[in-house]
């Protein structure tokens, strides 16, 4: 099935540094607003063998295309550019979530390598798709290490916590240090419980959706206990996720992405979840994501790779 970008509208201003220059990308938060973010549209996804690709059935490729194009627009009518990566005829069905292959910080971007085999192929996709951008490559991570990008989340413009777990090792994080620290960037490491094992998507933000610079939704079970004290210590409110909506949607009601602080973007059906992240004066959009999301262990973050947060 031929798959056209569902949309490409939202554009905004992406910001100017303080010369006049406009700005194109740069990222040192979870929360900050998203100007402008790397998609792209499901392609291989929508004919995936579910059973290869670990979905946990199989996929209705319409209800999914419909499903992505509603997100797309939502995350366009918050006032953000969306740059799409190429469509290429491959076999990548996990490309359309872009947060893991590569990681971007304020001087650019890093090339990451999926702990997934089947994923590794989109590490070559983002690397094309920041030289046809012009936004300058910091490094790579090389065999053997990996690193996933649902395994990194900014606790301050200075500080990223790392989860190590299945999807990422020492080896990879070992890199990632050496890759940051130079630029004045540390990384806090927290090991990820087994939880469903190695074949499941478990990653540091399946258990942690930052929702401001002092706000996070999380799934208490499974958070590491450091985490928990490190975040409670930096002054972070931490929302507890009903845990029936949690286990329903296999994780994805906490996956939760941030246009903005506290302007959020979640999956549909999960109305308890919703009324926790309001009542702690949060603005939410829900979209039906019972094809897109849930089957396939992916979110509304994971659905982005943030280029510029203002």
């Amino acid at each position: 099935m031929s798959v056209r970008h569902p949309t490409v509208g939202g554009e905004s201003e992406p910001g100017a540094d303080p010369s006049g220059a406009e700005v194109r990308f740069g990222v040192d938060s979870m929360a900050g607003p998203l100007r402008r973010v790397a998609m792209r549209a499901p392609g291989a996804l929508l004919s995936a063998d579910h059973r290869r690709w670990h979905y946990v059935k199989r996929i209705d490729p319409v209800a999914l295309l419909a499903q992505y194009r509603t997100f797309a627009d939502l995350v366009a009518g918050a006032g953000a550019e969306i740059v799409w990566l190429a469509e290429d005829d491959d076999d990548l069905a996990d490309s359309v979530f872009t947060y893991d292959p590569s990681f971007v910080v304020r001087p650019g971007a890093i090339i990451l390598r999926p702990g997934k085999p089947l994923r590794v192929g989109e590490a070559e996709l983002h690397r094309r798709f920041y030289v046809e951008q012009g936004i300058p490559i910091l490094g790579a991570i090389e065999p053997p290490g990996t690193v996933e990008g649902g395994d990194c989340f900014w606790l301050d413009p200075s500080t990223l916590a790392v989860g190590r777990g299945f999807r990422t090792d020492q080896p990879g994080i070992d890199q990632l240090g050496d890759i940051l620290r130079p630029l004045g960037i540390e990384l806090v490491v927290f090991d990820l419980p087994y939880h469903r094992g190695p074949d499941a998507c478990l990653h540091l933000l399946s258990v942690i959706s930052p929702l401001d610079a002092d706000l996070a939704l999380v799934h208490g079970p499974l958070v590491p206990s450091a985490l928990w004290q490190l975040l409670s210590d930096l002054g972070y409110e931490l929302l507890p996720a009903p845990p029936d909506e949690f286990e329903a949607s296999l994780g994805l009601s906490l996956n939760v992405l941030a246009t903005g602080p506290r302007q959020l973007i979640a999956v549909d059906g999960f109305p308890a979840t919703v009324a926790v992240l309001r009542s702690a004066g949060c603005e939410v959009t829900t979209f039906a994501a019972d094809e897109l999301c849930i089957p396939c262990e992916g979110g509304p973050t994971c659905l982005t790779r943030p280029l510029l947060r203002a």
